[in-house]
């Protein structure tokens, strides 16, 4: 008897498939996670005039990004392991890098999707528009700075195996990037400032807010974007590494 092994383009058509629907029928947190970064922005309109409008932009897109990594992976597969479908996705012949890249990539969606809202009530509400370049260039640091939360979440998920103090420790996390990154950065205390800054939230949000006006774009942003790199690098080793397919 011959056993037949499907295509890498079949099993993940299939996985995309089954996670997009899996998705569609959350779509009660897809749309909380949309609406947050739009009400942040509608609620940030008087800082347009004062910080411009990047500086409102891209604060709202990485408290979108932050919701998606956090909030939003990790959750699902903590939960997805302790219900025991990655030990039944395993026993087919599936490799493990097609599971998590279906995953990944329906997060990546979500990524586009969140800027796309962003951009759109920013130019409807708040009268914020790009250049071209500028939304492609934020599109790509939105992709960026995604990757780093999925990053986190991956290695949050990795370290800890109880679904439920999964979902307790990413609020928290959740909790004080919020409250850090976004008003840590009006401090006027240098020191904070600059730690805020050089965090995932500064560093992600730096890169967007350059990417925006990318004739602006310095050797700052250039240094944001390593950080950002180094950080994501750091973080999915640590997500692999530790990260089993069962809780037991």
């Amino acid at each position: 008897m011959e056993t037949s092994i499907p295509k890498i383009s079949t099993v993940l058509k299939t996985l995309l498939r089954a996670d997009f629907t899996t998705q569609w029928r959350n779509r009660r947190a897809v749309i909380l996670t949309l609406i947050v970064p739009v009400i942040i922005l509608t609620t940030w309109k008087p800082f347009v005039a004062q910080l411009g409008g990047p500086f409102v932009l891209s604060n709202s897109i990485t408290i979108g990004l932050v919701a998606i990594g956090l909030m939003g992976y990790s959750t699902s597969i903590a939960r997805d392991r302790d219900k025991g479908v990655f030990q039944r996705l395993r026993v087919a012949p599936i490799s493990s890098w097609s599971i998590m890249t279906s995953r990944l990539l329906v997060q990546m969606a979500m990524i586009l999707m969140v800027t796309t809202a962003v951009f759109i009530a920013g130019s409807s509400y708040d009268q914020v528009t790009l250049t071209p370049a500028g939304y492609v260039v934020t599109y790509l640091t939105a992709i960026i700075g995604g990757a780093l939360y999925l990053s986190i979440g991956q290695m949050i998920v990795g370290r800890i195996q109880n679904p439920e103090t999964v979902n307790s420790t990413v609020r928290l996390v959740y909790f004080v990037f919020i409250m850090v990154g976004m008003f840590g950065q009006f401090s006027t205390n240098l020191q904070l400032h600059n730690i805020v800054q050089w965090s995932p939230y500064g560093t992600v949000k730096t890169i967007m807010a350059s990417g925006m006006e990318p004739e602006k774009w310095n050797n700052e942003a250039s240094m944001a974007l390593l950080v950002t790199i180094g950080y994501t690098a750091v973080c999915a080793v640590l997500g692999i590494k530790w990260f089993k397919w069962n809780t037991k």
